[in-house]
């Protein structure tokens, strides 16, 4: 894994002072206030909120399917504001991989050619080879030429969950991944998270549940358009974030990018 040069994980995504202000009739929402967050390699995050927190808001703004109003978003070191449409459709493509609640499969494809259908559009080589490895490794191989109407819920979310992995993403950015799943699904599904994170990927898991944010390493909650709290559920080796000085490695303690 890359290091800055503190000798640390290097920041993956970088937010200064978000705001996100929408026109509704005659009125200026604030969906964003001012928020600040630094998001390193291989981190393992959950983003919590109440209805109207914000969160929705976020989660489209680190996707780059939205633009802040003001402030600055750098992925990767690429300040997101002054990339052109065309290029922050590459970044979608080739840095994101998107896993969705409601699976976002195309009803008539089979499960291997909706694995290879973002490919086609960032023109990705050894397009089938990539579907191939990515279905096994979420275990739904012998699924491959099955369509959507054919899978159960979770056989549908390891699809979705291969798609965003056959495109080698930065991130994994979920939204509510277990929503639409029973409990036992749901940890399936957990569990491919787990192991993908252990290879070092880096995720962000938007959520509801305090179950799912609990595998987390740590939590961000959103209150009114603001980060509330920003704490880590599990001991990360110092060597790898950096801390405060004067602060503490333990369950629970707030993190400050």
């Amino acid at each position: 894994m890359s290091a800055d040069t503190h000798g640390f994980r290097k920041p993956i995504i970088e937010l200064r002072d978000i705001e996100k202000i929408y026109r509704v009739g005659t009125e200026l929402v604030r969906a964003l206030r001012g928020v600040t967050l630094t998001i390193r390699e291989n981190e393992y995050v959950a983003i919590m909120g109440p209805s109207g927190s914000g969160k929705s808001t976020l989660m489209n703004i680190l996707g780059c399917l939205d633009i802040p109003t003001s402030g600055t978003y750098f992925l990767n070191g690429k300040d997101v504001a002054k990339l052109s449409q065309s290029k922050l459709a590459r970044v979608r493509g080739r840095q994101i991989g998107f896993v969705f609640q409601t699976f976002e499969l195309l009803p008539r494809t089979t499960a291997l050619k909706n694995v290879q259908m973002p490919l086609m559009y960032t023109q990705s080589p050894n397009r089938k080879a990539r579907a191939v490895a990515a279905l096994t490794r979420v275990g739904l191989l012998d699924r491959a030429h099955h369509r959507p109407n054919q899978l159960s819920g979770g056989q549908k979310q390891r699809v979705a969950i291969a798609r965003a992995l056959a495109q080698e993403p930065d991130i994994i950015l979920a939204d509510e991944p277990t929503g639409n799943l029973d409990s036992a699904t749901g940890e399936e599904i957990m569990n491919i998270f787990d192991s993908l994170h252990n290879e070092g990927q880096t995720i962000i898991v938007v959520t509801h549940e305090e179950v799912i944010a609990a595998r987390c390493h740590r939590v961000i909650r959103l209150k009114d358009g603001l980060l509330a709290t920003d704490t880590r559920n599990k001991e990360l080796p110092i060597s790898d974030f950096q801390l405060p000085t004067g602060s503490v490695t333990e369950t629970a303690t707030p993190v400050f990018a």
